[in-house]
């Protein structure tokens, strides 16, 4: 047993489809010490790493003027199953330094034959990744992944009935739902209430009209909401009169999640829906903002209240764990070294010596990270 944990040593952070494959992994970078098995492998393949995860992007779709879908060829060790509706964490090299998102993924799952992933990304004006993946990233570039995650996914047996809420990019992980479910032949009854602004607007438009007319089971209610006012929770029983008797997948921003998960508890109902937010449900609890230190990397940086410490650390190139980036996965969990930081959904303060999730906590007065 010893042997076999000095062999996967090296290798030991990166997930495998088969628990062998980091033993092989970490006796390469055993035969090739001092040098990383990857100095030698990338002169061979791109994709093939000891201790990563990489994708290539192949191919950038525009589907609206500000979205588009990222087609990625993954490399050596990428899991091969994954459940429509997860997402995957990203990261692109920008002039020198590593950039890092999660998004859901829009594809239903790679085979032996067809190692791709694809995600559809909504540029966002403040989002600086996004916009670089919509408008910026050429085919070729070489990019690090992280391993899909997440749990707004159909189950096993699927639900009868079914309604989805989605609006603007919210779409991005009901469409690999929807994709999933026409591929393997299955007919739920299903209503969609999806809210964009305009026609334009709407990913996926054309497909999801397609399925309207094609599958009797399948009904979309568009809320173009520059015409028709904003998503109404109180409308759900026009456009779903059953809706208290379906399962609900639910995503969107944060004031439509919030309408839906109040209406749902006020009818004793909140088991039945499922949400994925995309953004922190924040309250005006930040934290006082001032100096985060980390100890590992030798790094400092003064930021406001309203920047979480994630943001933070990969502002300045450090890697940082990370995974769904709302507080949720568990994944960034570290320990505080010192000093003081606030949960920015809470507005709890915890300090030295508590564990912190990094991508929901900003810094009150200072603070010290051993990363």
């Amino acid at each position: 047993m010893g042997l076999l944990k000095w062999s996967k040593r090296p290798a030991a952070g990166v997930e495998a489809r088969a628990p062998g494959v980091n033993v092989l992994r970490g006796l390469v970078a055993r035969a090739t010490t001092p040098l990383l098995p990857d100095d030698y492998l990338h002169l061979i393949n791109p994709l093939w790493s000891a201790r990563e995860l990489r994708g290539k992007v192949l191919d950038v779709t525009k589907e609206t003027d500000d979205s588009a879908t990222v087609t990625i060829r993954t490399g050596w060790g990428f899991p091969e199953n994954y459940k429509p509706g997860q997402y995957v964490g990203i990261g692109l090299q920008i002039d020198g330094r590593w950039h890092w998102r999660s998004y859901s993924l829009t594809s239903i799952g790679s085979s032996e034959q067809d190692k791709t992933i694809a995600v559809t990304v909504k540029a966002n004006p403040d989002g600086f990744l996004s916009s670089h993946l919509v408008d910026g990233v050429s085919p070729g570039t070489i990019i690090r992944l992280q391993s899909p995650r997440g749990d707004f996914h159909l189950p096993e047996p699927v639900p009868g009935k079914i309604l989805f809420v989605t609006a603007g990019s919210g779409i991005t992980p009901v469409i690999a739902m929807l994709r999933q479910l026409r591929s393997h032949g299955q007919t739920p009854d299903i209503v969609h209430i999806h809210s964009a602004p305009t026609r334009e607007d709407v990913i996926f438009l054309d497909e999801m009209e397609q399925l309207a007319d094609e599958a009797e089971k399948y009904e979309l209610n568009l809320q173009l909401t520059r015409e028709m006012g904003k998503f109404d929770v109180s409308r759900m029983d026009e456009w779903a009169p059953d809706w208290r008797e379906r399962e609900c997948w639910a995503c969107g921003p944060v004031a439509l999640l919030d309408a839906m998960e109040a209406h749902y508890e006020d009818g004793g109902l909140r088991e039945r829906l499922h949400i994925e937010r995309f953004t922190i449900a924040r309250t005006d609890h930040g934290g006082e903002g001032g100096t985060v230190r980390f100890a590992i990397s030798d790094k400092e940086v003064e930021v406001d209240g309203a920047t979480t410490l994630l943001e933070a650390g990969e502002d300045l190139g450090i890697q940082m764990p990370f995974g769904c980036r709302m507080g949720i996965c568990q994944t960034c969990v570290v320990p505080l070294a010192g000093g003081y930081v606030r949960d920015l959904r809470t507005g709890e303060e915890r300090r030295e010596g508590e564990r912190i999730q990094t991508c929901i906590s900003a810094v009150s007065g200072e603070c010290t990270l051993d990363l």
